[in-house]
């Protein structure tokens, strides 16, 4: 028995050195010269890991209060020494890819149109338009992330940033049902933030880095439901619209940068409007997702969503690195979302 013991150790020291590569905790830089202090005013900003430090500018980091151009230098310098910012061989990259990990959506159609589900180290984005399952979606995969899955994933917990108030735990209840989980460990493994201005949303965006880094390698996925409502309302008209996208661009990068750091999925919703445009083209659909380039340039793989008959819903992809353009037929269930009855 002892032996077996050992060998799972073992097994799992293996696994910490990958993702040791991955947590470089930024107290490491106390080694190489950086004082406990100014690795707090990082920590206070969300940097926690010295990859953390590498995906910042140092513009950025000289706005920290308190770390001066010499002392920005100084870190810059002290994480270059730790991480090799280099190149690596396509072969060397693939084996870090190995990592990326697939949370289900309750329909194995929809699944097998995202190539395995929702995927680890990037941007997922639906967009459709009201009642097309978009929040029925954020919900089901609340629960189904923290369900074991395919290549041994082991499920791990969920943070929901809410701007339009649909978050709903007695629909966990449901689809924890369907799955025949515990409800309180379902609702418990899922943390839950109300934001109230595009502010408030990036700053929460802080917090949700501390606690990636606090519990590393427990979450696995970051939904925010949607991702445009609070922008649409605080920026508003023309004027304001350079202002908006740049502040959207900021925290697009920011989500990027944390669903590589930590090694999660990270699922947005957005909204649709109409494309005033369109009339003039013969655009069959003259609508379209907003966020505008910027959010489309950021988001890894996007789908469209849009109402079939009666509960059913069609999914599309609209634009993927990897997955060809195709469609899925999924329900709206009372467990969540499933797959399409015949």
């Amino acid at each position: 028995m002892k032996a077996a013991e050992d060998q799972v150790v073992e097994d799992e020291a293996g696994y910490q050195d990958d993702e040791e590569s991955f947590f470089q905790d930024i107290d490491t830089l106390q080694k190489h010269g950086i004082n406990m202090a100014d690795l707090k005013k990082l920590k206070s900003v969300g940097i926690c890991t010295v990859k953390g430090i590498q995906m910042t500018t140092r513009r950025a980091l000289c706005n920290i209060k308190g770390l001066s151009e010499a002392k920005v230098d100084k870190i810059k310098e002290a994480a270059g020494k730790i991480l090799t910012n280099g190149f690596l061989t396509a072969f060397e990259y693939s084996a870090k890819r190995k990592q990326v990990f697939h949370v289900m959506t309750g329909s194995l159609e929809f699944d097998k149109l995202l190539g395995g589900g929702m995927e680890s180290m990037a941007i997922t984005e639906a967009f459709g338009e009201f009642r097309t399952g978009k929040t029925q979606l954020s919900h089901t995969l609340c629960v189904t992330a923290q369900l074991p899955g395919e290549d041994g994933y082991t499920g791990g917990k969920v943070i929901f940033i809410d701007t339009e108030n649909t978050f709903r735990p007695d629909r966990l209840k449901d689809i924890a049902d369907r799955f025949n989980v515990d409800h309180d460990a379902v609702l418990d493994n899922v943390l839950y933030a109300r934001a109230y201005t595009s502010e408030h949303q990036m700053e929460l965006l802080d917090f949700v880095a501390a606690k990636f880094h606090e519990e590393g390698g427990v979450f696995k996925l970051l939904i925010i439901d949607s991702i445009m409502a609070l922008f649409r309302v605080d920026f508003s008209g023309r004027g304001e619209l350079a202002e908006r996208q740049q502040k959207l661009a900021q925290m697009l990068s920011r989500l990027q940068k944390i669903s590589e750091e930590y090694n999660v999925a990270v699922f947005v919703t957005n909204q649709m409007t109409a494309d005033p445009g369109a009339g003039m083209s013969f655009q069959a659909d003259p609508k379209k997702p907003i966020g505008g380039h910027i959010l489309a340039h950021a988001s890894t793989t996007r789908i469209s969503l849009r109402k079939g008959r009666g509960e059913l819903r069609i999914a599309k992809i609209f634009d993927s690195p990897d997955m060809p353009e195709n469609e899925a037929t999924f329900a709206i269930t009372p467990g969540g979302i499933a797959d399409a009855k015949e």
